[in-house]
């Protein structure tokens, strides 16, 4: 009879790179870091949010977070949550695909 099955756990920790899967199942290169990561969903948001002609006060408004919340993503300064990224898009009327889809 066989033994247990083990299984590989990884733990995400701060600043590590992450590794991206590319469309080729295939990692791409080179891997981001949690700080990058953060830097270029930021500029993704602040991007789109400007195709829609809104400000950050509308943003942060419409969404119910805090102004300086919506800066601080902006700019990359903070690791977001996912509840968050979804609150912006329903605000700006994208997909969370549309955040991510020049990042990975």
């Amino acid at each position: 009879m066989a033994g247990p099955v083990k299984h590989r756990s990884f733990v995400a920790m701060a600043n590590l790179p992450l590794l991206i899967q590319g469309s080729s199942d295939n990692f791409v290169s080179p891997m981001r870091t949690k700080d990058e990561i953060a830097t270029l969903v930021g500029k993704r948001i602040r991007s789109l949010r400007l195709t829609k002609n809104l400000s950050m006060e509308d943003l942060a408004m419409e969404s119910g977070m805090d102004y300086s919340q919506i800066s601080r993503i902006e700019r990359g300064k903070i690791n977001t949550s996912v509840y968050q990224i979804y609150l912006i898009t329903s605000v700006l009327k994208i997909s969370v695909h549309d955040v991510f889809e020049e990042i990975i």
